[in-house]
């Protein structure tokens, strides 16, 4: 009895888990509603940390911090990424949760998939994530895909570009005003 009652107390804690994602995004490029369908079953345990943050309000009025043309637009620093914070550290913060050993699949880097950040090591990877404007095949297996756009590739086309070759946005940056999870 004792294993059952702390099994539903875990599922209890667990937040509702849906299969996608919806990012409404505002600023000087992209205004509209970006849907994400989550790989809970490629990669379950970066699909469910991109849940747990968005049902915690984390990603809420996080900044694109790295936008480069042909390549990516990324996001998710709930540490420093926010909104009215010091933008030149945005990008080197994750959550207070632990990184998360990778979880690579053959799924390939094409437009709209959507994988999750990292630094050098392949299990650093924490809150951060990009979405794909274009192929990237040097990223396939190298970095765990935990989704997908299914409706708004649009908007992700007009997210404010950065400059140089680390892609940084450089004034107003475009931003993530909330993240909520959709059946």
């Amino acid at each position: 009895m004792r294993k059952l009652v702390s099994i539903l107390a875990l599922v209890a804690a667990t937040p509702a888990f849906a299969t996608s994602l919806a990012l409404d995004i505002e600023g000087e490029g992209a205004n509209g509603t970006v849907t994400i369908d989550l790989f809970e079953d490629v990669a379950p345990q970066h699909a469910e940390r991109i849940a747990t943050l968005a049902e915690e309000g984390a990603y809420d009025d996080v900044v694109f911090h790295r936008v480069i043309e042909g390549f990516m637009a990324q996001t998710g620093d709930v540490e420093f990424g926010k909104m009215g914070g010091d933008m030149r550290m945005a990008g080197r913060g994750g959550s207070d949760m632990p990184d998360l050993e990778a979880e690579f699949s053959d799924i390939a880097f094409e437009r709209g998939v959507v994988g999750m950040a990292r630094s050098q090591s392949p299990d650093s990877a924490n809150s951060q994530f990009f979405i794909m404007f274009e192929p990237g095949p040097f990223l396939n297996g190298q970095y765990t895909v935990v989704g997908e756009v299914t409706d708004g590739m649009d908007v992700v086309d007009a997210i404010k570009r950065g400059e140089g070759a680390n892609g940084a946005v450089i004034g107003q940056p475009d931003r993530i005003t909330e993240a909520r999870l959709i059946e």
